[in-house]
């Protein structure tokens, strides 16, 4: 134990015997009252921190889904954050992304290109790209086959960020592979 780890030991002590005054105190003669009081308050924390945790897993599938139309339209709707996510099949494994037109090429996250069977750990890092996050390490990789809906695409470029990033990114070197339109709250692909 150090020396700063007494004293806040000491002073969370004193303020939890000075609540626990207090609650006897003020509800002394009551105290079946504050017990169901500070169940209720303790399962209200209890479901807050639980719907905090879950809400990453919730949002996924409360994002708006990618249509495919008859006419062979690829419609994906903008997601309350202003983005185009969509799900590709690449080598046969689902892979999540963000379409950025911004961004020249197919980049992977780390964990997707593991997914895709890279071993991100084994990969040559070599180039470097320039992102809103600074400059990042990125390694060359090869999908044999990416799917969106009817369309198939062999042998693409793409590159693994050796950096932190939240999801897959679907640049030009995919999406000039189609007319893009935006129609109000809606991104149109066609081929």
């Amino acid at each position: 134990m150090d020396a700063e780890t007494l004293p806040r030991l000491a002073y969370l002590g004193l303020l939890l015997a000075a609540l626990a005054g207090w609650l006897l105190v003020e509800f002394r003669g009551r105290m079946g009252l504050a017990l169901r009081t500070g169940f209720a308050w303790g399962m209200i924390f209890i479901g807050v921190m639980a719907g905090y945790g879950l809400w990453q897993d919730i949002s996924l599938d409360l994002r708006p889904q990618v249509q495919v139309m008859e006419s062979g339209d690829i419609r994906i709707p903008r997601a309350e954050d202003g983005h185009y996510y969509l799900q590709l099949m690449v080598n046969g494994v689902p892979v999540d992304f963000m379409a950025d037109t911004g961004a020249t090429n197919i980049v992977l996250t780390k964990d997707d290109a593991q997914k895709l069977g890279f071993d991100p750990q084994a990969l040559t890092y070599m180039g470097k790209a320039r992102t809103a996050n600074g400059t990042v390490p990125i390694a060359h990789v090869k999908l044999d086959d990416m799917a969106l809906g009817p369309f198939h695409d062999q042998r693409l470029s793409a590159w693994v960020n050796g950096g932190e990033m939240d999801i897959s990114l679907l640049g030009m070197d995919y999406l000039g592979n189609f007319r893009i339109e935006i129609d109000r709250n809606e991104m149109i692909l066609r081929r």
